[in-house]
């Protein structure tokens, strides 16, 4: 698969592996007891152990720093650092073999917890003393602080489900989409069909990267590959009435991982179809004749949320009337966080008395395997430029004309656009077949994402994370290149497994079988109101795949739930406007099916 054996270094962290690690930890912890007691009112067992990654500077290397917390039972231990962190060596076969390398400890480093202690007991060491957290006054909590008020708005549907699920495929109003999970990369869907035809035959999300800063070791080398530690896999059960509408589908999803026999995630898709509350497209006319025309927005949703270690995933994946899919990714949970020390700030802000909030980055990939009008498609782009032009009617004036520049790319080091670089406002996937009006059949790709730059060129690693180099990259559609990355790049970014960069090498793109691979992202500074947990407001991203001359006109024009009412009719009257049928046909509040959650039971 890989074009040789992959070394078994590669592997990723199982959890058996870090319970040993663990036990490691808590044996050297033992040799500081007076240190521990001083600095945290701990013995070290109840301190919570953060992984980071990668481990180490090069192939071979399997070396880790630990972050240690204090660990509240009931809320979040990652913003309560007790500034220290260990860095273990565990990439022996024999686990007898394994040793903490180095200690770090408020911005001094130590060969071992004895040389800790040692120094400790001479009195060489600034201790910072930080008491025990409280479970009701721990920085984090989020227990409610005030008794439950009034419901809110509901969401329902009066006559049920205006969509239909057969196994693994649902259909919707002309819309036909097969979706499933893969343990490691999470959320993907294939044959995407509107109205009979196919226009996606993959739409696949493929990794997720969090890359951190700080002054303290675990923070600063930190660069999470989620879909090593396992997107799907860590897709846990959804909250009915909050993570979903209470009256979602909710669907069980299985995989199998580190073990013989396979697991279920219960409840842990959900889909639905949701008003937006936003007309998808109105006119009131008040010349000429008087009359309202429009179209709810109403959109079918696919939703798995992961939650990995700290943070929360919230994938959704949205069909619209109009032709349109829409992909978004929101980021939630707690931040990551570093001991408070020095020069700390230059790095985040501090967000709690011996908590710094350490910035980062997300960069999201997926990749988009487009048929539009069948397999055989070109990559055309447009643009807006200005020429200059006397007036026809004036001469001797001038007026700075807008133009459309259309261009077809015929290569794929043309089609790579590289992160920070312009970029062309329209890129289409273009079929070779006309619409009614004579222009190719098309989607559009159009990208919202605040990305910055995912790693200097120059890093040895950076070639394990080559796909963010580019917002969006276009190629030639192979069976020997089905991902843009893999499980194993995490643990050996320095000889990574898959190269995405070196997918595109410039082969012919027009009339061929063509993938869009696009990147999203945003840097996080944490800042006070991040606490306890990052806000969904502001924190998404994503794309859009949208009909672009694709049709003869807009397909929504179809949509039963059009409205349409002139000065001459009665808008009350059912027969001439269906939102006056709502009362009636509403009159009563749906049956809510019983709460209940079993994600606990999970693990």
């Amino acid at each position: 698969k890989y074009g040789g054996k992959v070394p078994y270094h590669r592997r990723p962290v199982t959890g058996k592996e870090y319970v040993d690690i663990n036990t490691l930890i808590q044996q050297e912890l033992r040799k500081a007891p007076h240190f521990l007691d001083a600095c945290c009112e701990s013995d070290g067992t109840d301190l919570a152990i953060l992984t980071t990654a990668p481990r180490g500077f090069k192939s071979g290397d399997r070396t880790t720093w630990f972050v240690l917390f204090h660990g509240v039972a009931g809320t979040g231990y990652y913003l309560s650092p007790v500034g220290l962190e260990v860095l273990v060596e565990h990439g022996d076969l024999h686990i007898s073999c394994w040793r903490l390398h180095q200690v770090f400890y408020n911005g001094q480093y130590f060969a071992s917890m004895g040389d800790l202690e040692d120094a400790f007991a001479a009195n060489l060491l600034e201790v910072i003393r930080i008491k025990k957290p409280q479970p009701k006054a721990v920085l984090g909590s989020m227990r409610p602080r005030h008794p439950p008020g009034s419901p809110g708005p509901l969401q329902y549907e009066p006559q049920g489900p205006r969509y239909s699920i057969r196994d693994n495929r649902i259909t919707f109003q002309g819309w036909s989409i097969t979706f499933g999970m893969n343990p490691n990369s999470g959320p993907r869907l294939f044959d995407i069909r509107y109205r009979g035809e196919r226009i996606v035959y993959e739409l696949s999300l493929q990794e997720a990267l969090a890359l951190y800063s700080s002054n303290c070791p675990g923070g600063m080398s930190t660069r999470y590959l989620d879909g090593s530690f396992g997107i799907g896999r860590f897709a846990y059960e959804l909250v009915r009435g909050l993570d979903c509408p209470y009256t979602a589908t909710y669907v069980d999803r299985h995989y199998l991982a580190e073990s013989e026999t396979p697991k279920t995630n219960q409840n842990s898709l959900c889909i639905f179809e949701h008003d937006a509350a936003l007309p998808l497209r109105r006119h009131f006319s008040d010349s000429q004749s008087l009359y309202y025309g429009g179209l709810q927005k109403k959109t079918l949703v696919i939703r798995a949320i992961s939650t990995l270690i700290n943070y929360d995933y919230i994938w959704d994946f949205m069909f619209h009337s109009s032709g349109a899919v829409e992909v978004q990714v929101h980021a939630t949970g707690y931040i990551s966080s570093s001991f408070l020390h020095g020069r700390g700030t230059d790095y985040g802000n501090r967000v709690g008395p011996h908590t710094l909030g350490t910035m980062h980055l997300h960069h999201i990939h997926y990749k988009v395997d487009l048929d539009v009008d069948g397999q055989l498609n070109s990559l055309e782009t447009q643009d807006m430029e200005y020429e200059l032009v006397k007036d026809p009617w004036s001469m001797q004036n001038t007026i700075e004309r807008p133009y459309l520049r259309r261009e077809r790319l015929e290569r794929e080091d043309e089609a790579a656009f590289p992160l920070n670089a312009p970029m062309p406002r329209y890129v289409s996937f273009a079929s070779p077949k006309p619409n009614k009006w004579g222009h190719p059949r098309s989607y559009r790709i159009q990208i919202t994402s605040f990305a910055g730059e995912h790693l200097p060129t120059s890093s040895p690693m950076e070639r394990s994370i080559s796909w963010g180099r580019y917002q969006l990259a276009v190629t030639r559609r192979k069976e020997e290149e089905p991902t843009s990355t893999s499980i194993y790049n995490q643990n050996d970014p320095w000889t990574p497994t898959i190269v995405f960069a070196d997918f595109i090498n410039n082969e012919t793109i027009t009339n061929e079988d063509l993938v869009a691979w696009i990147s999203v992202g945003f840097l996080h500074v944490p800042h006070a109101e991040d606490v306890p947990n990052t806000v969904t407001v502001g924190n998404g991203i994503g794309f859009f795949l949208r009909p672009y001359n694709y049709f003869d006109e807009d397909p929504s024009v179809d949509s039963p739930d059009s409205v349409y009412f002139s000065s001459e009719q009665d808008a009350g009257a059912c027969e001439a406007n269906p939102l006056a049928c709502l009362p009636p046909a509403v009159a009563c509040a749906p049956h809510l099916p019983p709460f209940h959650y079993g994600g606990f039971l999970n693990l």
